[in-house]
């Protein structure tokens, strides 16, 4: 998310890592509804994604990205807990840094058909906002669900609270809509393509989420990914519009 920096402050080390800590423990999803678990899976599990780069010479770039994730499994209810942290550096002065925090839930119902609920608190220091609380409801179907691919969509009313910069704080309406994809290449190898939309009467936000994940054990793992957040009318204090974040990560389950 490199945008032009605007402050002069230090990168917070210490609230990245209580942010993690307190977030239990994953990788960040624009499609809020965790998937089915598998007739085999773990009443309780997590995983926790770590990226760090760093890029000296002529210019002096380092990001960090921590992301965590806890579910646990309660007859037809799956709970999940996430949360994420980021921060952009650039000569010394930091010109990204982003809070997510934010806990959904699923009920299956018979076949394909579940329902779904979810809340998240971001904050987002060049955003435009001081920070946003979403809540959001409805309905999703597993459209395929086989041993190599899996397609969900899902869609729903929420409320939206805006505290912005500088200006009045806002609560709109917003409708919501996903859609979640993943192929398994191989036994150790998969592709995950993640889309989802919320849109209000101010604006609209599309989020976009595209990673290629390598197993190398059977707890660790080599993550690839590509993040699109796109807001189509920011607060007039947003640095841009669209952010865009690449990152290479390794990624930890158990």
């Amino acid at each position: 998310m490199p945008r032009l920096a605007t402050s002069r402050s230090r990168p917070s080390w210490w609230a990245l890592c209580g942010l993690l800590a307190a977030a239990g423990s994953a990788q960040a999803s624009p499609f809020y509804a965790p998937p089915p678990p598998e007739e085999d899976a773990k009443s309780f599990s997590g995983d926790a994604e770590l990226g760090y780069t760093r890029l000296s010479g002529n210019t002096d770039n380092q990001t960090l990205i921590g992301k965590s994730r806890l579910t646990w499994l309660t007859g037809r209810w799956t709970h999940t807990l996430r949360g994420e942290a980021r921060n952009v550096a650039r000569n010394g002065e930091t010109s990204g840094e982003r809070y997510l925090l934010s806990g959904r839930e699923r009920y299956d119902l018979e076949g394909p058909h579940y329902l779904f609920g979810f809340a998240r608190w971001e904050k987002d220091r060049f955003s435009g906002f001081d920070l946003q609380f979403t809540t959001i409801g409805g309905y999703g179907r597993d459209l395929v669900d086989t041993e190599r691919q899996r397609l969900s969509l899902e869609a729903g009313p929420g409320v939206r609270h805006d505290r912005i910069q500088e200006e009045e704080n806002e609560t709109l309406a917003v409708a919501y809509g996903a859609m979640a994809y993943e192929y398994e290449i191989s036994d150790t190898s998969a592709l995950t393509q993640e889309l989802s939309l919320e849109g209000t009467d101010d604006n609209t936000t599309s989020r976009s989420l595209s990673s290629l994940t390598a197993r190398l054990n059977s707890h660790l793992a080599l993550k690839l990914s590509h993040e699109i957040k796109h807001n189509s009318q920011p607060p007039e204090a947003a640095m841009a519009r669209t952010d865009h974040t690449t990152s290479a990560s390794v990624l930890y389950d158990w």
